[in-house]
C-alpha cells in the first residue's frame, strides 16, 4: 500500500511539473516571434519578362565598385547595393556616386554581426542606425533589408519586420568570396546554374548575389555578354517587383 500511494504521489508531482514547465515556456514565449506569423524572405520574384536583379552585399571592397560602377555603365545595367552602415560612414561619396548613378541603395545592417546570434531589439538597432546613416548621406530611406551571412532566424526576421522591411535573400548566389571563386566559375554559377540532382533554377525575376571582389570584376562583363545574348535585363530590386508581369506583392 505504502509503495502505491508513493507511485501515485510521483505520478502527480511529474504531472503537476510537466504543466509548470509548459505553462513557464508559453508565458516567455515573445508574442509574434513564430516562423508562421512572419513573411518569408523575397528569394525570387515570379515574373513572365526576362529581367534579373543584381544585389551587391557591401561591408568591405570598395576600392572594386569604381571598376564594378563603369562595368554596369557600359552594359546599361541598374544594381542594387546592400551597404553595412559602417561602410557607408567610411565612404559617404563613393556611396553618393552609386546613388546618383541610379543604383538602388540598400540595407545591410551597421556593424554585420550574426542576425541570428542576436536580440529583436539589436537587430532592429542595427537596421534602424544603417537607415540613418543612409538618409543622412543620399537622403533616402532603405526599405530592403539584406540579412548578413543570409541567416533568417526568427530575430532577424521580426526585426525586420517591425521596421517595415522586406527581408532579401538570393535565387543564384556566385559564391565569389570563396578564394576558389574563378571568374569562369562565378559567371556559371549566373548563366548555368546547377543545383543538386541537375535541377537549373528559372533564371526569370532571379536575384543574384555578388559582392566586390577582383574575380567578381573580372566575370561581369562575361555574365552581362551571356545575359545580352539570352535577351535578359538587369534591373534594381525595386524595379523588379513591380516589373510588369511581376506577381510579387508586398507583405
Amino acid at each position: 500500500m505504502f509503495v502505491l500511494k508513493m507511485t501515485k504521489f510521483k505520478i502527480k508531482t511529474a504531472t503537476l511539473s510537466l504543466i509548470f514547465i509548459s505553462l513557464l515556456l508559453l508565458y516567455n514565449r515573445p508574442i509574434g516571434v513564430s516562423s508562421l506569423d512572419l513573411p518569408a524572405p523575397l528569394e525570387q520574384v515570379e515574373t513572365t519578362e526576362k529581367v534579373m536583379a543584381f544585389t551587391v552585399n557591401v561591408d568591405w571592397g570598395e576600392e572594386y565598385i569604381p571598376p564594378m560602377l563603369e562595368i554596369f555603365d557600359e552594359y546599361q545595367a541598374k544594381v542594387t547595393f546592400f551597404v553595412t552602415g559602417r561602410w557607408a560612414q567610411k565612404h559617404p561619396d563613393l556611396l553618393k556616386i552609386m546613388a546618383e548613378k541610379g543604383h538602388q541603395i540598400e540595407n545591410h545592417g551597421y556593424s554585420h554581426p550574426h542576425p541570428d546570434q542576436l536580440s529583436v531589439n539589436r537587430n532592429k538597432e542595427e537596421i534602424s542606425k544603417t537607415e540613418r546613416i543612409i538618409w543622412d548621406i543620399i537622403g533616402k530611406k532603405t526599405q530592403f533589408y539584406a540579412p548578413p551571412y543570409g541567416e533568417r532566424g526568427k530575430s532577424g526576421l521580426l526585426a525586420a519586420e517591425k521596421l517595415g522591411y522586406t527581408t532579401v535573400l538570393w535565387t543564384l548566389d556566385t559564391i565569389d568570396w570563396r578564394a576558389d571563386s574563378t571568374p569562369e566559375l562565378i559567371t556559371r554559377r549566373i548563366i548555368n546554374p546547377q543545383k543538386r540532382y541537375g535541377v537549373q533554377p528559372e533564371k526569370r525575376g532571379a536575384i543574384v548575389l555578388m559582392h566586390p571582389k577582383e574575380n567578381t570584376v573580372k566575370a561581369l562583363p562575361l555574365i552581362f555578354s551571356g545575359l545580352s545574348n539570352e535577351r535578359y535585363m538587369v534591373i534594381t530590386l525595386e524595379k523588379l517587383i513591380t516589373f510588369q508581369g511581376s506577381g510579387y506583392t508586398t507583405p
